[in-house]
C-alpha cells in the first residue's frame, strides 16, 4: 500500500492519510524537498484545546499555526495570474490564492468552513496542475471524531456540523475527480495530536502575517 510505503508509521499514527492520482509517490520523487517540509510540520503540528475552543477571527490560529510551520521552512502564500487567449482574445481565468506553496506543491488547510470549499480547493488544483503550475496539491482537514472533541470543548454543534470541513466530506469529492488529474494527498488531524493546554494556554503563534494566507478558507 503506498501510504504505508511513503508514509513514515508515526506520521499514519496521527493522521488519517488518502491519495489520489499516485500523490504521495509524485510528492516523494518529483518534490522531495517539499515532502520533508511538510513530514517535518506535521511532526512539529498539535492540537490545542485552547486554539479550538478560541472563537473570531478572519482565520483559525490551528490554520494559522500549520501555515506558520511551513513558513518558517520557505513557503509563501501564492495567488496566481492566470488567463487564457484564444485566437489573440484573451480571457480571465482567475484562480484563489493558495494558502502556502514553494516548488510545485500548493497545500491547503480546511480546519472548520463550509464543506463547498473543498470543491474550491479540488477545482483550483486541477486548474493549476492542467497549466503545469503545480505536481501536486496537498490538503490538511479534520477527521470526523474532531467534531464530538469541539463539542466537549463547548464549541457548540452547528459550529462543527455535518455541513463544515471534515474528512468524510472530503473524500467523495476526490474519489469522484473533483481534482481532475491532479495528484492530491490529504492530512486528516486525529485526536492522537490533540494537547489539553486549558490550564496554562499555548503561546500565541508569532508569524509574520505576510507570509501567511489572509483570508479565510
Amino acid at each position: 500500500m503506498s501510504v504505508d510505503r511513503f508514509v513514515p508509521e508515526d506520521i499514519r499514527e496521527m493522521y488519517a492519510v488518502h491519495e489520489w492520482r499516485n500523490g504521495l509517490a509524485v510528492l516523494s520523487a518529483a518534490c522531495p524537498e517539499e515532502w520533508a517540509d511538510i513530514q517535518a510540520a506535521l511532526r512539529e503540528f498539535r492540537l490545542y484545546a485552547s486554539e479550538i475552543i478560541k472563537r473570531g477571527g478572519n482565520r483559525s490560529k490551528i490554520a494559522i499555526r500549520i501555515d506558520s510551520l511551513l513558513a518558517r521552512r520557505g513557503w509563501r502564500k501564492k495567488k496566481f495570474d492566470t488567463k487564457v487567449v484564444v485566437d489573440e482574445l484573451e480571457r480571465q481565468s482567475p484562480t484563489h490564492e493558495i494558502d502556502m506553496f514553494k516548488g510545485g506543491v500548493a497545500f491547503e488547510t480546511e480546519w472548520n468552513n463550509k464543506d463547498p470549499f473543498y470543491d474550491r480547493d479540488l477545482n483550483n488544483f486541477r486548474l493549476l496542475f492542467d497549466l503545469r503550475v503545480i505536481q501536486v496539491g496537498v490538503v490538511v482537514t479534520r477527521c470526523d471524531e474532531l467534531q464530538a472533541l469541539a463539542v466537549e470543548l463547548g464549541r457548540d454543534k452547528q459550529s462543527y456540523g455535518a455541513s463544515t470541513t471534515h474528512l468524510s466530506k472530503l473524500l467523495p469529492r476526490l474519489e469522484g475527480g473533483g481534482g481532475g488529474g491532479c495528484p492530491v494527498v490529504i492530512f486528516g488531524i486525529q485526536r492522537a495530536l490533540f494537547v489539553d493546554d486549558r490550564d496554562a494556554p499555548i503561546d500565541q503563534v508569532d508569524i509574520d502575517p505576510a507570509l501567511i494566507a489572509s483570508e479565510e478558507d
